[in-house]
């Protein structure tokens, strides 16, 4: 995974926002963090590099469970940004649901997907842990 320039800057990028949710964020944001970290490394693990064509159904079973971590957090936090992962999410599962029914989207339109759902993901994050900071230091318990 870590072989071109764009993956890595995408790793690093995932590990600076799940570093500063560990420090920085609340319970809600903690989970998330460690929801979304643990999945980056289980899909190491289940994705076959060399299918190109058919669904992937290790990829697709971690991330339906990944939706239901978000969708979780989101029904048992007061914050919006569980709201926007679980929404990116569902958006992951939805494209490995249109390969599972046969639609076949290009390949290329299923990484976008995928990849622009994940910064969406890392987005909503690092908000809700810059918005909880904040919060905490304007009651002075930061």
């Amino acid at each position: 995974m870590f072989d071109t320039l764009y993956s890595q800057v995408g790793a690093a990028v995932w590990v600076v926002v799940v570093t500063f949710a560990f420090l920085k964020g609340d319970e809600p944001e903690r989970v998330g963090g460690g929801v979304y970290a643990l999945g980056a490394l289980a899909s190491l693990l289940v994705q076959d590099d060399t299918r190109l064509y058919g669904a992937q159904w290790g990829l697709m079973g971690l991330d339906v469970i990944l939706l239901a971590a978000y969708a979780g957090v989101a029904w048992k936090s007061r914050r919006s940004w569980p709201v926007w992962a679980s929404a990116c999410q569902s958006l992951i599962v939805m494209i490995h649901v249109m390969t599972v029914i046969d639609v076949r989207p290009p390949l290329l339109a299923f990484y976008v997907v995928i990849n622009l759902a994940a910064y969406g993901i890392l987005l909503a994050l690092a908000l809700g842990v810059l918005q909880s900071w904040r919060d905490r230091r304007a009651d002075g318990l930061s």
